[in-house]
Protein backbone atom coordinates (compact mmCIF):
# COMPACT_ATOMS: atom_id res chain seq x y z
CA UNK A 1 0.00 0.00 0.00
CA UNK A 2 2.56 2.15 0.88
CA UNK A 3 4.22 1.90 -2.55
CA UNK A 4 1.33 2.64 -4.94
CA UNK A 5 0.02 5.55 -2.47
CA UNK A 6 3.35 7.20 -2.60
CA UNK A 7 3.35 7.29 -6.41
CA UNK A 8 2.15 9.75 -6.66
CA UNK A 9 3.90 12.84 -7.80
CA UNK A 10 7.32 11.79 -8.35
CA UNK A 11 10.18 14.32 -8.51
CA UNK A 12 11.03 15.80 -11.19
CA UNK A 13 7.87 14.75 -13.49
CA UNK A 14 8.33 17.45 -16.08
CA UNK A 15 12.06 15.71 -16.94
CA UNK A 16 10.91 12.17 -16.49
CA UNK A 17 7.99 12.93 -18.99
CA UNK A 18 8.27 12.04 -22.53
CA UNK A 19 9.99 14.85 -24.79
CA UNK A 20 7.25 16.74 -27.40
CA UNK A 21 10.42 18.48 -28.90
CA UNK A 22 14.15 19.29 -28.69
CA UNK A 23 16.14 22.44 -27.91
CA UNK A 24 18.03 23.24 -31.49
CA UNK A 25 20.43 24.94 -28.95
CA UNK A 26 21.48 22.33 -26.27
CA UNK A 27 23.05 18.86 -27.25
CA UNK A 28 21.69 15.63 -27.96
CA UNK A 29 22.65 14.03 -24.89
CA UNK A 30 20.83 15.84 -21.51
CA UNK A 31 21.80 14.41 -17.97
CA UNK A 32 20.54 15.76 -15.17
CA UNK A 33 20.52 14.71 -11.18
CA UNK A 34 18.43 15.66 -8.66
CA UNK A 35 18.54 14.77 -4.53
CA UNK A 36 15.76 15.23 -2.63
CA UNK A 37 15.95 15.45 1.27
CA UNK A 38 12.61 15.33 3.50
CA UNK A 39 12.88 15.59 7.47
CA UNK A 40 8.95 14.62 8.13
CA UNK A 41 7.90 15.03 11.79
CA UNK A 42 3.87 13.64 13.31
CA UNK A 43 3.28 16.47 15.91
CA UNK A 44 -0.29 15.75 16.64
CA UNK A 45 -1.95 12.71 16.83
CA UNK A 46 -2.22 9.35 17.70
CA UNK A 47 1.13 8.75 17.64
CA UNK A 48 4.26 11.15 17.56
CA UNK A 49 7.87 10.96 15.88
CA UNK A 50 10.13 12.12 13.48
CA UNK A 51 11.24 10.68 10.42
CA UNK A 52 14.14 11.49 7.37
CA UNK A 53 13.71 9.82 4.15
CA UNK A 54 15.26 11.05 0.32
CA UNK A 55 14.75 10.37 -2.82
CA UNK A 56 18.13 10.53 -6.20
CA UNK A 57 16.78 10.54 -9.60
CA UNK A 58 19.59 10.17 -12.45
CA UNK A 59 18.04 11.37 -15.87
CA UNK A 60 19.25 10.64 -19.36
CA UNK A 61 17.32 11.65 -22.87
CA UNK A 62 18.69 11.48 -26.05
CA UNK A 63 17.72 12.93 -29.28
CA UNK A 64 18.34 10.06 -31.92
CA UNK A 65 18.05 11.87 -34.84
CA UNK A 66 21.11 14.23 -33.94
CA UNK A 67 23.40 11.33 -32.73
CA UNK A 68 22.08 8.02 -35.32
CA UNK A 69 19.76 9.87 -37.47
CA UNK A 70 16.39 8.13 -35.93
CA UNK A 71 14.16 11.08 -37.56
CA UNK A 72 11.32 11.86 -34.94
CA UNK A 73 13.32 9.49 -32.64
CA UNK A 74 14.12 9.86 -28.28
CA UNK A 75 15.49 7.64 -26.11
CA UNK A 76 15.05 8.38 -22.30
CA UNK A 77 16.32 6.29 -19.10
CA UNK A 78 15.87 7.32 -15.56
CA UNK A 79 17.56 5.86 -12.24
CA UNK A 80 15.68 6.27 -8.71
CA UNK A 81 17.46 5.12 -5.50
CA UNK A 82 15.09 6.06 -1.94
CA UNK A 83 16.47 5.36 1.44
CA UNK A 84 15.18 6.92 4.54
CA UNK A 85 12.02 6.04 6.99
CA UNK A 86 8.42 6.05 6.93
CA UNK A 87 6.75 8.91 8.02
CA UNK A 88 3.41 7.44 7.75
CA UNK A 89 3.96 4.57 9.94
CA UNK A 90 3.35 7.25 12.02
CA UNK A 91 0.58 9.28 10.71
CA UNK A 92 -1.53 6.12 10.14
CA UNK A 93 -3.22 7.51 6.84
CA UNK A 94 -4.30 5.78 3.86
CA UNK A 95 -3.24 7.89 1.51
CA UNK A 96 0.65 9.03 2.50
CA UNK A 97 1.94 12.12 3.30
CA UNK A 98 5.26 12.28 1.22
CA UNK A 99 5.49 11.31 -2.33
CA UNK A 100 9.21 10.30 -1.98
CA UNK A 101 8.10 7.65 0.88
CA UNK A 102 8.32 3.42 -0.14
CA UNK A 103 8.46 0.51 1.46
CA UNK A 104 11.80 -0.50 1.22
CA UNK A 105 14.99 0.70 0.52
CA UNK A 106 16.18 0.10 -3.49
CA UNK A 107 17.89 1.36 -6.40
CA UNK A 108 16.25 0.15 -9.58
CA UNK A 109 15.86 1.65 -13.02
CA UNK A 110 12.80 3.41 -13.13
CA UNK A 111 11.82 4.15 -16.56
CA UNK A 112 13.31 3.34 -19.99
CA UNK A 113 11.36 3.74 -23.43
CA UNK A 114 12.00 5.10 -26.97
CA UNK A 115 9.20 7.72 -28.49
CA UNK A 116 9.00 8.22 -32.15
CA UNK A 117 7.03 11.39 -32.99
CA UNK A 118 5.40 11.05 -36.54
CA UNK A 119 3.63 14.29 -38.53
CA UNK A 120 5.05 17.08 -37.37
CA UNK A 121 4.82 16.19 -33.61
CA UNK A 122 1.33 15.89 -33.36
CA UNK A 123 1.75 11.54 -33.24
CA UNK A 124 3.79 9.87 -31.29
CA UNK A 125 4.33 6.45 -30.08
CA UNK A 126 6.22 5.22 -27.04
CA UNK A 127 7.61 1.81 -26.03
CA UNK A 128 9.62 0.73 -22.97
CA UNK A 129 9.38 0.64 -19.20
CA UNK A 130 6.84 3.97 -18.38
CA UNK A 131 5.54 5.93 -15.33
CA UNK A 132 1.85 6.53 -15.86
CA UNK A 133 1.57 9.48 -13.98
CA UNK A 134 4.52 10.84 -16.41
CA UNK A 135 1.56 12.37 -18.98
CA UNK A 136 -1.64 10.32 -17.56
CA UNK A 137 -3.86 11.73 -14.02
CA UNK A 138 -1.06 14.41 -13.46
CA UNK A 139 -2.25 17.97 -12.53
CA UNK A 140 0.89 20.73 -13.26
CA UNK A 141 -0.55 23.05 -10.76
CA UNK A 142 -1.09 20.60 -7.94
CA UNK A 143 2.60 19.06 -8.79
CA UNK A 144 4.84 21.82 -6.08
CA UNK A 145 2.39 19.57 -3.43
CA UNK A 146 4.06 16.97 -1.22
CA UNK A 147 0.94 14.69 -0.12
CA UNK A 148 0.79 11.66 -2.61
CA UNK A 149 -3.10 12.50 -3.43
CA UNK A 150 -2.29 15.21 -5.26
CA UNK A 151 0.19 13.43 -8.00
CA UNK A 152 -2.08 10.77 -8.75
CA UNK A 153 -5.75 10.11 -7.69
CA UNK A 154 -5.88 7.73 -5.10
CA UNK A 155 -8.48 5.76 -6.07
CA UNK A 156 -6.53 4.60 -8.95
CA UNK A 157 -3.01 4.80 -7.35
CA UNK A 158 -4.43 2.06 -4.36
CA UNK A 159 -5.35 -0.43 -6.62
CA UNK A 160 -4.70 -4.02 -6.25
CA UNK A 161 -2.93 -6.10 -6.20
CA UNK A 162 -0.04 -4.99 -8.24
CA UNK A 163 -1.43 -1.34 -8.33
CA UNK A 164 -0.60 0.93 -11.31
CA UNK A 165 3.07 1.55 -13.02
CA UNK A 166 3.93 4.18 -10.89
CA UNK A 167 6.40 5.49 -8.35
CA UNK A 168 8.16 3.58 -7.17
CA UNK A 169 7.95 0.68 -9.71
CA UNK A 170 7.17 0.96 -12.96
CA UNK A 171 6.90 -1.64 -15.68
CA UNK A 172 6.28 -2.58 -19.79
CA UNK A 173 3.80 0.22 -21.85
CA UNK A 174 3.06 0.87 -25.07
CA UNK A 175 1.36 4.37 -25.56
CA UNK A 176 -0.05 6.26 -28.44
CA UNK A 177 -0.61 9.91 -28.51
CA UNK A 178 -2.46 12.31 -30.73
CA UNK A 179 -2.68 16.25 -30.58
CA UNK A 180 -1.29 19.90 -30.52
CA UNK A 181 -0.60 22.44 -28.16
CA UNK A 182 -4.30 23.00 -27.44
CA UNK A 183 -6.11 19.34 -27.89
CA UNK A 184 -4.77 16.09 -27.21
CA UNK A 185 -6.15 12.21 -27.30
CA UNK A 186 -3.44 9.36 -25.60
CA UNK A 187 -4.23 6.03 -24.77
CA UNK A 188 -1.77 3.34 -22.71
CA UNK A 189 -1.62 -0.38 -22.15
CA UNK A 190 0.84 -1.03 -19.37
CA UNK A 191 1.77 -3.76 -17.25
CA UNK A 192 0.99 -3.93 -13.67
CA UNK A 193 4.20 -4.62 -11.22
CA UNK A 194 4.29 -6.98 -9.23
CA UNK A 195 2.98 -5.55 -5.74
CA UNK A 196 2.83 -6.86 -2.18
CA UNK A 197 -0.02 -8.95 -2.76
CA UNK A 198 0.68 -10.24 -5.71
CA UNK A 199 -0.47 -13.84 -6.22
CA UNK A 200 2.35 -14.96 -8.26
CA UNK A 201 1.98 -15.86 -11.87
CA UNK A 202 -0.52 -14.19 -12.91
CA UNK A 203 -0.04 -10.53 -14.60
CA UNK A 204 -2.48 -7.59 -15.21
CA UNK A 205 -2.26 -4.86 -17.42
CA UNK A 206 -4.22 -1.71 -17.20
CA UNK A 207 -5.97 0.18 -20.34
CA UNK A 208 -5.90 3.97 -19.96
CA UNK A 209 -7.60 6.44 -22.28
CA UNK A 210 -7.36 10.40 -21.72
CA UNK A 211 -8.12 13.36 -23.60
CA UNK A 212 -8.21 17.00 -22.82
CA UNK A 213 -7.60 21.20 -24.00
CA UNK A 214 -5.00 23.13 -22.87
CA UNK A 215 -4.79 26.41 -22.59
CA UNK A 216 -5.31 29.06 -19.37
CA UNK A 217 -8.35 26.71 -19.04
CA UNK A 218 -7.26 22.81 -19.27
CA UNK A 219 -9.68 20.27 -18.98
CA UNK A 220 -9.09 16.12 -18.96
CA UNK A 221 -11.53 13.58 -18.62
CA UNK A 222 -9.85 10.23 -18.28
CA UNK A 223 -10.95 6.43 -18.10
CA UNK A 224 -9.43 3.14 -16.89
CA UNK A 225 -9.43 -0.61 -16.80
CA UNK A 226 -7.64 -3.84 -15.54
CA UNK A 227 -7.84 -6.85 -17.53
CA UNK A 228 -8.14 -9.32 -15.01
CA UNK A 229 -10.20 -9.35 -11.79
CA UNK A 230 -8.81 -8.66 -8.87
CA UNK A 231 -8.86 -10.08 -5.50
CA UNK A 232 -11.01 -7.57 -3.03
CA UNK A 233 -9.24 -5.66 -0.63
CA UNK A 234 -10.63 -4.82 3.10
CA UNK A 235 -9.73 -3.68 6.39
CA UNK A 236 -7.46 -2.91 8.00
CA UNK A 237 -5.43 -0.82 5.92
CA UNK A 238 -5.42 -2.55 2.51
CA UNK A 239 -5.58 -6.52 2.73
CA UNK A 240 -6.41 -9.03 0.56
CA UNK A 241 -9.81 -10.44 0.75
CA UNK A 242 -11.92 -12.98 -0.39
CA UNK A 243 -13.33 -13.59 -3.87
CA UNK A 244 -12.33 -11.34 -6.78
CA UNK A 245 -13.69 -7.83 -8.94
CA UNK A 246 -13.43 -6.23 -12.29
CA UNK A 247 -11.16 -2.78 -11.38
CA UNK A 248 -12.36 0.40 -13.42
CA UNK A 249 -13.03 3.96 -12.71
CA UNK A 250 -13.07 7.72 -14.42
CA UNK A 251 -11.28 10.79 -13.27
CA UNK A 252 -11.48 14.65 -14.77
CA UNK A 253 -10.18 17.35 -14.26
CA UNK A 254 -9.76 21.51 -14.94
CA UNK A 255 -7.33 23.78 -14.61
CA UNK A 256 -7.69 27.63 -14.60
CA UNK A 257 -5.34 30.74 -14.70
CA UNK A 258 -6.27 33.43 -11.65
CA UNK A 259 -4.09 36.02 -12.25
CA UNK A 260 -0.42 36.84 -14.02
CA UNK A 261 0.95 35.36 -16.89
CA UNK A 262 3.05 32.07 -17.06
CA UNK A 263 6.44 31.85 -16.31
CA UNK A 264 6.69 35.06 -14.84
CA UNK A 265 6.37 36.74 -10.82
CA UNK A 266 2.54 37.23 -9.80
CA UNK A 267 1.34 34.05 -11.73
CA UNK A 268 -1.42 32.20 -10.22
CA UNK A 269 -3.27 28.80 -11.26
CA UNK A 270 -5.97 27.03 -9.68
CA UNK A 271 -7.12 23.07 -9.90
CA UNK A 272 -10.29 21.09 -9.06
CA UNK A 273 -10.11 17.59 -9.97
CA UNK A 274 -12.44 14.22 -9.02
CA UNK A 275 -11.96 10.45 -9.61
CA UNK A 276 -14.41 7.57 -9.17
CA UNK A 277 -13.22 3.58 -9.12
CA UNK A 278 -15.46 0.39 -8.23
CA UNK A 279 -14.04 0.63 -4.53
CA UNK A 280 -13.73 -3.10 -4.59
CA UNK A 281 -10.43 -3.58 -4.82
CA UNK A 282 -9.11 -0.68 -3.32
CA UNK A 283 -10.82 1.51 -0.36
CA UNK A 284 -11.36 4.42 -2.02
CA UNK A 285 -14.59 4.74 -4.38
CA UNK A 286 -13.52 8.09 -5.21
CA UNK A 287 -12.31 11.31 -4.41
CA UNK A 288 -11.85 15.58 -4.84
CA UNK A 289 -8.57 17.38 -5.02
CA UNK A 290 -8.70 21.13 -5.19
CA UNK A 291 -6.14 23.92 -5.08
CA UNK A 292 -4.13 27.00 -5.87
CA UNK A 293 -0.36 27.64 -6.37
CA UNK A 294 1.15 31.08 -7.02
CA UNK A 295 4.93 31.69 -8.66
CA UNK A 296 6.69 34.26 -8.06
CA UNK A 297 4.33 35.49 -4.84
CA UNK A 298 7.85 37.48 -3.21
CA UNK A 299 8.56 40.19 -5.82
CA UNK A 300 12.35 40.04 -5.09
CA UNK A 301 12.28 36.28 -5.08
CA UNK A 302 10.96 35.32 -8.59
CA UNK A 303 11.24 31.60 -7.59
CA UNK A 304 9.58 31.63 -4.44
CA UNK A 305 6.21 29.15 -4.89
CA UNK A 306 3.02 28.79 -2.61
CA UNK A 307 0.43 26.13 -2.68
CA UNK A 308 -2.49 25.11 -0.68
CA UNK A 309 -4.47 22.53 -1.63
CA UNK A 310 -7.42 20.46 -0.24
CA UNK A 311 -7.88 16.61 -0.74
CA UNK A 312 -10.80 14.02 0.28
CA UNK A 313 -11.18 10.13 -0.31
CA UNK A 314 -14.43 8.19 0.10
CA UNK A 315 -13.92 4.81 1.79
CA UNK A 316 -16.15 2.49 -0.58
CA UNK A 317 -18.87 0.34 0.75
CA UNK A 318 -17.63 -2.80 0.46
CA UNK A 319 -14.55 -1.73 1.93
CA UNK A 320 -16.53 -0.50 5.14
CA UNK A 321 -18.75 -3.30 5.08
CA UNK A 322 -15.54 -5.63 4.84
CA UNK A 323 -14.83 -4.34 8.37
CA UNK A 324 -14.77 -6.77 11.13
CA UNK A 325 -16.49 -6.18 14.85
CA UNK A 326 -12.91 -6.06 16.29
CA UNK A 327 -11.22 -3.47 14.14
CA UNK A 328 -11.39 0.13 15.18
CA UNK A 329 -14.82 1.46 13.50
CA UNK A 330 -14.37 3.26 9.94
CA UNK A 331 -15.73 6.94 9.35
CA UNK A 332 -17.05 7.53 5.27
CA UNK A 333 -13.46 9.66 4.37
CA UNK A 334 -10.12 10.60 4.80
CA UNK A 335 -9.21 14.34 3.99
CA UNK A 336 -6.48 16.81 4.67
CA UNK A 337 -5.31 19.95 4.09
CA UNK A 338 -1.76 21.14 3.43
CA UNK A 339 0.20 24.80 3.00
CA UNK A 340 3.55 24.37 1.28
CA UNK A 341 6.39 27.05 -0.15
CA UNK A 342 9.51 26.77 -2.07
CA UNK A 343 12.56 29.30 -2.77
CA UNK A 344 15.84 28.88 -4.18
CA UNK A 345 18.17 29.62 -1.38
CA UNK A 346 21.45 28.97 -3.75
CA UNK A 347 21.80 28.11 -7.31
CA UNK A 348 21.81 24.49 -7.00
CA UNK A 349 19.57 24.68 -3.79
CA UNK A 350 15.81 24.77 -2.87
CA UNK A 351 14.05 24.85 0.54
CA UNK A 352 10.59 23.52 0.87
CA UNK A 353 8.67 23.97 4.37
CA UNK A 354 5.52 22.07 4.51
CA UNK A 355 3.04 21.65 6.51
CA UNK A 356 -0.39 18.81 7.03
CA UNK A 357 -3.46 18.68 8.69
CA UNK A 358 -5.24 15.45 8.19
CA UNK A 359 -8.55 14.73 9.24
CA UNK A 360 -9.64 11.02 10.43
CA UNK A 361 -6.42 9.44 9.57
CA UNK A 362 -6.78 5.57 8.37
CA UNK A 363 -10.80 6.64 7.54
CA UNK A 364 -11.02 5.86 11.25
CA UNK A 365 -13.87 7.14 13.10
CA UNK A 366 -12.52 7.87 16.56
CA UNK A 367 -8.79 8.61 15.56
CA UNK A 368 -7.05 11.95 16.25
CA UNK A 369 -6.44 14.17 13.41
CA UNK A 370 -2.85 14.46 12.91
CA UNK A 371 -0.60 17.34 12.28
CA UNK A 372 2.33 16.55 10.03
CA UNK A 373 5.66 19.34 9.47
CA UNK A 374 8.54 18.78 6.84
CA UNK A 375 11.08 20.36 5.14
CA UNK A 376 12.36 19.63 1.90
CA UNK A 377 16.00 19.93 0.67
CA UNK A 378 16.11 19.81 -3.68
CA UNK A 379 19.54 19.99 -4.84
CA UNK A 380 19.61 20.08 -8.49
CA UNK A 381 22.60 19.62 -11.16
CA UNK A 382 22.68 20.08 -14.30
CA UNK A 383 25.31 17.46 -15.63
CA UNK A 384 25.19 17.54 -19.22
Amino acid sequence: MRNWIGCAAIALTMLSAPARAQDDAAGPLSIDIAYKGDVVGVAAGDARGVRYLDNIDLLASLDLNRTVGWRGGTAFASLLNNLGGRPNDIAGTLQGVDNIEVAAPDLLLYQAWVEQRFAGDRLSALVGKYDLNSEFYTTDAASHLIAPAFGIGSELAATGPNGPSIFPRTDLAIRLRAGDERHYAQAVAIRAPRGTTDDGGRRSMLFVAEAGRQGIVSLTIGGWAYSRRQPRIIPPGVTTGPGEAASHGVYASVEADLAGQAERPGYWRAFARAGWSDGRTTPFAGGFQLGVTGQGIVPARPDSQLSIGVASADLSTPYRRANSAGEPALSGSEGMIELTYSDRVLPFLTLQPDVQYVRRPGGLRDADDALVLGLRAIVAWKAL
